[in-house]
């Protein structure tokens, strides 16, 4: 595992400190009292973090104080994807940016996987690392083991690459993809992350996975994807980046 630089060790065992050059984007729509955990979490692993605020009328992200973590407030709601586009704005606007990781404000995304990412990032030298979730051997909700089954099966056959988790937002972007998303990517909602997949694969950059943990908590309600209309968005998006790229 990646150890952050700069840090001394006490007992052998790596301290916990911001890696240089890391900015965590997390998109933020009323996720209530998860939202602190989650950005206090990243910022214990990343030089900056930007909540994007997506107009939300529960008032959390307004009250983080965090060291390192900024909140970018969007003046009404227009969805994830939207959220994503600004936060890579602000973080391609930061001097000395090595990478940006985005990350769901919901909890389900273990702010200790960030280190895993960034090797995975470097090692590689990767332009776009994604986190690929268990689905064996863990609680994972049928309807989210199903969707990512089909999702990923559609997404080989259309794009000819096997690609294992195509759903999840845990992601590390390099800065030259990170600008590339933001100049040819459309926000929207869930979809945005999907024609980022095709973004990489069709544009030629380097795409790779590196294994994240999945926390699902029940009763989690402030996940707002909705399984139909998101899942018919996402293959919608999918078809018409791919028409556009041909």
């Amino acid at each position: 595992m990646l150890v952050p630089m700069n840090h001394s060790k006490e007992n052998g065992t790596p301290a916990v400190g911001p890696i240089p050059g890391l900015t965590v984007v997390i998109p933020c729509f009323n996720a209530g009292h998860r939202i602190r955990p989650v950005a206090e979490g990243a910022a214990a692993w990343a030089a900056r973090v930007v909540v994007v605020d997506d107009g939300s009328t529960d008032g959390a992200a307004a009250t983080l104080a965090a060291p390192g973590v900024e909140v970018l407030r969007l003046p009404r709601n227009r969805g994830k994807g939207h959220a994503i586009i600004e936060g890579l704005k602000s973080a391609m606007a930061w001097p000395g940016t090595e990478a940006a990781c985005l990350m769901d404000a919901d909890g389900q995304h273990d702010p200790a996987d960030i280190p895993g990412l960034m090797e995975a990032f470097r090692r590689e030298g990767a332009d776009l690392v994604i986190g690929q979730r268990r689905f064996d051997g863990t609680p994972v909700p049928w309807r989210s083991r199903f969707g990512n089954r089909v999702t990923a099966r559609v997404t080989r056959l259309l794009l000819g690459r096997d690609l294992p988790d195509t759903q999840c937002g845990f992601r590390v972007l390099s800065p030259r993809f990170a600008q590339a998303v933001v100049d040819r990517v459309a926000g929207g909602r869930y979809e945005t992350e999907m024609e980022m997949i095709v973004l990489a694969v069709r544009g030629g950059f380097r795409l790779t996975y590196a294994p994240v943990r999945t926390v699902y908590e029940p009763g989690n309600r402030s996940s707002h994807f909705r399984k139909v209309r998101d899942s018919v968005r996402i293959y919608l998006r999918l078809a018409r980046a791919l028409m556009g790229r041909r």
